[in-house]
């Protein structure tokens, strides 16, 4: 029985380019990959052929030091192929001299991901690799042939076309197939005679083709490539639960959601699992939020998993821990490799400190993330300028607010200290609330949010510095893509400029520690 990795296990992920030092252990995960074809792995040749020949094409997924999959992957000219192609005739005898540097289409040679490591969606970070790739490099699109490797089961009775059109109707279960289709490739035609020796699918394939829209024809002009970041805002709606499963399992539903339009964040409220403090309603307010608190770790261990599963960095909005006897509001950034770095309320409202007995943190830092440098500031934090303006000293781009505020006035605190974050310090300001009414809950009765994305305000971005807002107190998600190039053209030429600006001849902002 083949051993499957539990996400428990996951303590790093890494995606990596493919290194000749790997080959031994590449030769491995092949065999075990295509058993049905155990003689079918490439050579240490050719290998090292396709990482002389074009090293950002092949990379490999580790975790915790062990390679888990791979992806190898060309440049042709799309053109000078017909659409009757052959494996042998893409690769040029397996030689990859088909590749040039001047092609417009990423074709890809290989992916693969080991048996015991199936399941936890890293073949999805191979194919978003892939995308990213072909964007970086302004390609037309990306190409495969796709193995059919259940097509021999229906053979006798079926048509190629016929079997595909069952597959895409989710008459008949191809993984390969259906993977490949939930990963945005659309099946362009059918390959006969395509790999030789592919008895599974009668050395037939199905030719798969995925669209660069962002793709420019090249031009003689200087151009910048732009660096975007997509967030994902979960106005989260307060409603009763019967346990901790119920709750992650809507939370799994809206990390779902904003993953599926491939976010690169996804933010949650501050608070989001005040819910659960209903089975305590009969203690004090103090006693029940601290019973609340023996929920932190699991929920913590929960989001992480959901990072590494659906590939996008959780920013897990607050939650009350207990530590050496004192309560703290705190959250946690769980992020996508595996890591995850904790946060803290520093300033507790009035009504935090007199009914739940709460204590303000003492850790402001920026966060690194694959998509560059952030902070996170709860709630009442964001109405202390000093902080931000201390976190984009150290080069924070974006700044994420988790918040709960039970009326509007409270409500416009936040939004209107918020926008002026990102007025003052040249940055992106995300804010998540939450929404809906927990009657069986002390001290948490009502909710009011409109979450929102602001920006600064130059010609660059929209006129009112708003990017994208929810509808007030509704349940829902929100989507917006922010350019962090944008904010380096503004630090240099914008119209103001904030941060140059300061005279720094009369006043100085320091952090004690």
């Amino acid at each position: 029985m083949t051993y499957i990795m539990e996400i428990g296990e996951i303590e790093n992920i890494e995606l990596k380019f493919l290194e000749l030092e790997d080959y031994t252990e590449l030769q491995k995960a092949m065999v075990s990959s295509y058993s049905t074809m155990p003689e079918s792995y490439w050579k240490e040749h050719h290998i090292q052929s396709l990482i002389d020949k074009f090293p950002e094409g092949q990379v490999v997924i580790k975790i915790n030091g062990q390679l888990a999959g791979c992806a190898l992957s060309i440049i042709v000219d799309y053109d000078s192929f017909t659409d009757k192609h052959t494996y042998a005739e893409i690769t040029d005898n397996y030689s990859f001299n088909s590749h040039s540097e001047t092609g417009d289409v990423l074709y890809g040679i290989d992916i693969f991901i080991k048996p015991e490591f199936r399941g936890l969606r890293l073949g999805r970070r191979l194919y978003d690799y892939r995308k990213e790739l072909c964007e970086k490099l302004n390609l037309r699109g990306i190409a495969f042939g796709g193995r059919i490797p259940n097509y021999h089961k229906y053979a006798t009775e079926l048509t190629p076309k016929e079997y595909i059109e069952k597959v895409r109707r989710k008459e008949i279960h191809d993984p390969v197939l259906n993977f490949q289709i939930s990963n945005d490739f659309h099946p362009a035609k059918i390959l006969k005679g395509y790999l030789e020796g592919d008895e599974a699918s009668n050395e037939f394939a199905v030719l798969l083709e995925w669209d660069n829209i962002y793709y420019e024809k090249p031009s003689k002009k200087a151009a910048t490539k732009k660096t975007v970041v997509r967030l994902g805002l979960i106005q989260w709606q307060m409603r009763p639960y019967n346990n901790l499963s119920e709750l992650m399992q809507q939370a799994e539903y809206f990390v779902d959601a904003v993953s599926g339009y491939r976010s690169d964040f996804a933010l949650f409220p501050e608070f989001f699992n005040a819910p659960l403090m209903a089975e305590n309603n009969h203690l004090t307010e103090s006693e029940a939020i601290r019973e609340l608190a023996k929920h932190t770790e699991e929920i913590v261990k929960k989001f992480s998993e959901l990072s590494i599963s659906y590939n996008i960095n959780i920013i897990t909005g607050s939650m009350p821990q207990v530590h050496n006897n004192n309560l703290y509001n705190v959250g946690y950034l769980c992020k996508r490799d595996g890591t995850i770095e904790k946060y803290e309320k520093l300033h507790v409202t009035p009504d935090e400190a007199k009914v739940w007995g709460m204590q303000g943190g003492n850790t402001l830092k920026v966060y690194d993330t694959d998509c560059g440098k952030i902070g996170i500031l709860i709630c009442y934090d964001s109405e202390f300028p000093e902080l931000s303006r201390l976190l984009a000293d150290e080069g924070m781009d974006i700044l994420f607010i988790p918040f709960l505020t039970d009326t509007q006035n409270g409500y416009s605190r936040v939004r209107n200290c918020a926008q002026a974050r990102a007025i003052e310090n040249e940055c992106y300001v995300a804010i998540a609330g939450s929404v809906g009414n927990l009657p069986n809950v002390h001290n948490m009765d009502i909710q009011f949010a409109q979450s929102m994305v602001f920006t600064p305000c130059d010609f660059a971005f929209p006129t009112n510095g708003i990017k994208a807002e929810a509808t007030p107190n509704t349940e829902m998600i929100l989507i917006a893509d922010v350019d962090i190039d944008l904010l380096r053209e503004l630090n240099q030429f914008g119209s103001v400029r904030n941060l140059k600006d300061r005279r720094k001849d009369l006043f100085e902002l320091t952090k004690k520690h």
